[in-house]
């Protein structure tokens, strides 16, 4: 079984859409696939969420969401405004475990960027991927800088002992500008870590059957194990 965490530069950089084409990639390779989405922030009891969105474009039918809170804000600091429990390390780790036990791949994605404090006492994804022994997948920008993002976002990882699989670009435009361009070629060498795809913008707005059939086009290579093909 195969655990990855999907975070992002900042929010709004295409975790989401990024979340749902690893997990279309990987149903159409064959694999069993959950998606766990710790905290929603910023919609209401019975609105659609990011799972709903990562189930509408790749087909994955087991998604978990733990908690959710209503302003669009950090989710400690929703939960605290709001009222509500902040979520506790050890549950999302242990949720995450039994999602594990029961499909070859679990994707977790984070909230925001890769430090926003996530619930009680102030954890974040780089806990949660720690807690799992799990590497990171990181969400860039295309544009002027995302270079020191990447960079700063991959070494706050290393600092806490968590790896990172790669970079993916959440929403390469159709016509990209110099600094797009450019940083194809510097964001792995600025990161250490390899530029693993690019989703192009938009690719949300494509229905079902258009985005699975182009999502495994969008990477280079995958950050998790394929099956072996049988004789």
């Amino acid at each position: 079984m195969s655990i990855l965490c999907v975070t992002g530069t900042s929010t709004d950089v295409g975790k989401t859409v990024v979340t749902a084409a690893l997990a279309a990639s990987a149903l159409a390779a064959g694999l069993s696939v959950a998606v766990c989405k710790p905290a929603q922030t910023g919609v209401g009891a019975d609105d659609p969420g990011d799972l709903d969105e990562v189930r509408r474009l790749s087909g994955v039918e087991t998604v978990l969401e733990l908690a959710r809170y209503p302003e669009p804000l950090a989710p400690d600091t929703a939960a605290r405004r709001a009222g509500l429990p902040l979520l506790a390390l050890r549950s999302v780790v242990d949720a995450v475990r039994q999602l594990d036990a029961h499909h070859d791949l679990t994707l977790v994605e984070g909230a925001g960027g890769l430090l926003v404090r996530i619930g009680a006492r102030g954890f974040t994804l780089t806990d949660v991927a720690a807690g799992l022994d799990a590497p990171l997948v990181l969400v860039a920008a295309a544009g002027l800088g995302t270079l020191n993002h990447s960079a700063l976002t991959v070494a706050a990882a290393r600092q806490a002992g968590v790896a990172c699989a790669g970079t993916i670009i959440g929403a390469w435009p159709q016509d990209p500008d110099l600094a797009m361009r450019c940083n194809l070629a510097d964001l792995p060498d600025v990161t250490g870590v390899p530029l693993l795809g690019s989703v192009p913008d938009g690719a949300g707005r494509l229905d079902r059957d258009a985005f699975v059939a182009a999502a495994a086009g969008w990477f280079d290579r995958l950050p998790f194990p394929l099956p072996s093909p049988t004789r």
